[in-house]
């Protein structure tokens, strides 16, 4: 039995979206799934069928925390929060993965401060995944860290080849360091360290640098950044969907057929690869666009499965705490 904790305050369009796609789950859910929905009881009750299907269940939280709001000052106040209270069930152990489309800095202070850091980890980041003309590539730190040093971009690579090994069952991923040129040498400071760092990690199956516009092709199957770039680079890509959908549509593709332009969508929407969880915590925390349709709530619930089903935090301790006993620094 896997237990599910959804925020259903957060996001855009809450508590509809996240009960709506809780429902979808479910019914594409094997025997085995509960989900527990984490907010006000009278705004859940106002979306969830009565009585409610079977496999969920409502937990109650009378605080939200609100987009604008300083996430880690919210975490602190707001005690009974849906992120709050989400968090300490699995920290409790009566769930087994939190989900939430709220506030992702909030999510990010309440995950660090309630389930804590995995071993050996220092930062932990945020996986986003890209579309490319191969198979996705998961980009991180994709928005957790503005600032990293050499070290916490190895780590975010050890972290990014166990998913990417774990969820899509890609034996040795392909691990490329963003950066203005292919070439050893190239960028700053940090860039160069880290490529050095990289490239003698022999755990690591490191392909070197890529460039901007080598992701789309699938140079690599993990790619990091620091958070900075990385979100930016997320906020770009999340705009594309929609801007080649528009440029479908117009006169000189009037005999594209709606599957046609159903196909391209389909693979450029974020909604069809569920949340970014945050990798490095110990647990499941998955970090949804505010955004986020039923859709997209729905396969995040399944990413938050299959982390759980292939034993993805457990495979990711072994894997830091090793490479913490290395004591590598740069």
């Amino acid at each position: 039995m896997y237990r599910i904790a959804l925020d259903v305050m957060g996001g855009d369009d809450a508590p509809r979206a996240p009960i709506e796609g809780a429902l979808a789950a479910m019914d594409e859910a094997a025997a085995g799934l509960e989900i527990l929905l984490v907010g006000d009881p009278a705004a859940i009750a106002s979306v969830l069928p009565d009585p409610p299907p079977s496999g969920f269940r409502v937990v109650p939280a009378s605080e939200t925390i609100a987009m604008d709001e300083p996430p880690a000052l919210a975490v602190r106040r707001k005690r009974d929060s849906s992120i709050v209270v989400g968090l300490e069930l699995q920290r409790d152990e009566e769930a087994d993965a939190f989900i939430s489309a709220g506030s992702t800095g909030a999510v990010m202070a309440a995950s660090l401060l309630i389930l804590k850091r995995l071993p050996g980890v220092d930062r932990p980041a945020i996986g986003a995944v890209f579309p490319t003309a191969d198979s996705p590539t998961l980009v991180l730190d994709s928005g957790a860290n503005m600032n990293v040093r050499p070290v916490h971009l190895r780590q975010f690579a050890h972290l990014g080849s166990i998913y990417i090994s774990d969820l899509m069952g890609i034996d040795k991923p392909r691990v490329g360091l963003l950066n203005v040129g292919i070439e050893e040498a190239k960028g700053d400071e940090l860039a160069v360290a880290a490529f050095e760092l990289l490239r003698s990690d022999e755990a690591l199956n490191f392909v070197g640098n890529i460039e901007g516009h080598q992701i789309i092709d699938g140079a690599c199957d993990v790619l990091v950044c620091g958070g900075f770039v990385g979100n930016v680079l997320l906020k770009f890509y999340e705009s594309i969907a929609g801007f080649v959908v528009q440029l479908l549509h117009g006169d000189e593709h009037r005999n594209q057929s709606d599957a046609d332009l159903e196909r391209v969508f389909r693979v450029l929407d974020y909604a069809e690869y569920g949340g970014a969880p945050l990798l490095g915590v110990d647990g499941v925390s998955i970090v949804c666009h505010g955004a986020s349709s039923p859709r997209a709530i729905e396969n995040a619930i399944g990413v938050a499965v299959r982390s759980l089903e292939s034993g993805l935090i457990g495979d990711m301790a072994r894997d830091l705490a090793g490479l913490h006993a290395d004591g590598a620094e740069a």
